[in-house]
């Protein structure tokens, strides 16, 4: 049954877009147009499909001035960051510039009287299914890499980012990619489930919560089809002693608040060498005061609503929930007047007393909440940093390069930051651990995970 899926804009409220689901009939067709041409754009040159590629990406840079306003109505962020321009361009760059190597085949030239070689064979029809968050760039991640290493691609993005799939569409179809190599496509959950458990789709990516992870899998079971993950995180900061207190609190307030907190890796809980507590606090609460929380249209905001009312109020609920065991908050939301109960406008705040009895510590929040705590050496740091069901990344604010990387190789995380925070390098991998996921994407490796290897053992003497 064909339905309408509404964006609902936390800017005010208002539908911002609407549009029908695709009923079984349109899903076919799309899968069937993909499979038809996915062999022939396999067959095309590597330098072709990625120069068609790197087309499409300057057809979306080129929409930025009209994508930044339509974002900010979409999911909300303030008109004054314009969009993801920067990061999508630095990864689909990257990611062009390492394809030919990345993807050549593999020779091994051992055995005397054999030609022997592993080659990188695309798997088929990819679908990605993006979140709200950071649409352009979680999609980008997927989409260019796949493109580029020979497979076709089905874009399934979040309701609350709808026009996001149709300016991907848009910029493929003004490079010149050949029909059905690139389809955006509007699904309802159920619409989804169904597409998954077909066995028409070869490799699915998903961004979003550990929930919709355990459903997408539970569609997939029996398929086979491989499968790449990126969900919950709660991640962690750890300041030492010798930290550079300054520039430690500049960075961590805006790894915390920026995109009102609904960032995959945006710090979620933070941790500081007893010595540096005080001051640390001290400096990040100062600094956590001086955002304008407000329409995110105005230029003057620096922190936008949340992209939804029910997300805010999880937050709320978290900061309640920690305030009666004790915590205690250091922001005033009487000074930003925009934050208003059962509205996405939320203030940022910040919250020391914590401890891993509250939600705030140990369950996503995903929203602009952060706690602080004490601790009294290195030890504790590493066993409160591993305390969590997540790892996707955890930074370690120091000037000992040597202390980083052994704290580091005992972090169970995805990634490992020394000064760094909030950041996705498309030369290293991005993963995750425990119920952050699986798979991974960008680098040499990401392109390992949108193609199979195929052996090739040829007697050329017998």
């Amino acid at each position: 049954m064909t339905e309408t899926l509404k964006l609902i804009s936390p800017v005010d409220g208002s539908v911002y877009a609407e549009r029908p689901t695709a009923d079984a009939a349109a899903v076919d067709r799309a899968v069937s147009a993909a499979k038809a041409a996915q062999r022939d754009w396999a067959a095309t040159p590597l330098d072709t499909r990625v120069a068609l590629c790197l087309k499409a990406l300057d057809a979306l840079l080129a929409m930025n001035d009209e994508i930044v306003p339509e974002l900010t109505w979409q999911m909300g962020r303030p008109v004054r960051y314009g969009g993801e321009k920067g990061g999508l361009e630095e990864r689909a760059r990257y990611m062009a510039g390492i394809a030919a190597g990345a993807l050549a085949p593999i020779e091994r030239t051992d055995r005397p009287g054999f030609k022997r070689y592993l080659t990188h064979e695309p798997l088929g029809v990819v679908m990605v299914i993006a979140p709200w968050n950071y649409p352009y760039l979680t999609a980008g991640n997927t989409i260019f890499p796949a493109l580029m290493a020979g497979n076709a691609v089905l874009l399934k993005h979040a309701a609350q980012t709808l026009l996001v799939g149709e300016r991907f569409a848009m910029a493929f179809e003004k490079a010149g990619l050949p029909k059905g190599v690139f389809q955006n496509i509007v699904l309802s959950h159920d619409g989804t489930e169904t597409l998954l458990g077909s066995g028409l789709i070869d490799h699915v990516n998903f961004t979003g919560s550990v929930a919709g992870g355990k459903a997408i899998e539970k569609a997939l079971a029996g398929t086979f089809a491989t499968l790449g993950l990126e969900l919950g995180g709660k991640d962690p900061a750890y300041v030492m002693a010798d930290a550079n207190l300054d520039y430690a609190v500049a960075n961590l307030v805006d790894g915390a608040f920026y995109n009102s907190g609904q960032c995959c890796c945006g710090i979620e809980r933070i941790y500081v060498h007893e010595s540096r507590y005080d001051a640390f606090v001290d400096g990040f609460v100062n600094l956590t005061r001086q955002y304008t929380l407000g329409n995110p249209l105005d230029p003057e905001t620096t922190i936008g609503p949340m992209a939804q009312a029910r997300f805010a109020a999880w937050v709320r609920e978290q900061t309640e929930e920690a305030l009666r065991k004790g915590a205690k908050a250091h922001i005033d939301t009487a000074a930003f007047p925009a934050d208003k109960a059962g509205t996405p406008y939320l203030a940022p705040q910040v919250l020391t007393n914590v401890n891993h009895q509250m939600s705030v510590m140990r369950e996503e929040s995903f929203g602009p909440v952060v706690g602080i705590m004490k601790v009294k050496d290195d030890a504790e740091a590493i066993q409160l940093m591993n305390d969590s069901p997540y790892g996707l990344t955890a930074s370690i604010w120091t000037e000992d390069l040597a202390a980083a990387e052994h704290i580091g190789h005992q972090i169970d995380t995805g990634t490992v930051f020394m000064n760094r925070c909030d950041y996705v390098d498309p030369g290293l991998v991005w993963t995750g651990v425990k119920d952050t996921g699986k798979g991974a994407a960008l680098s040499e490796i990401g392109f390992a995970n949108l193609t199979r290897p195929k052996s090739f053992h040829l007697r050329v003497e017998h």
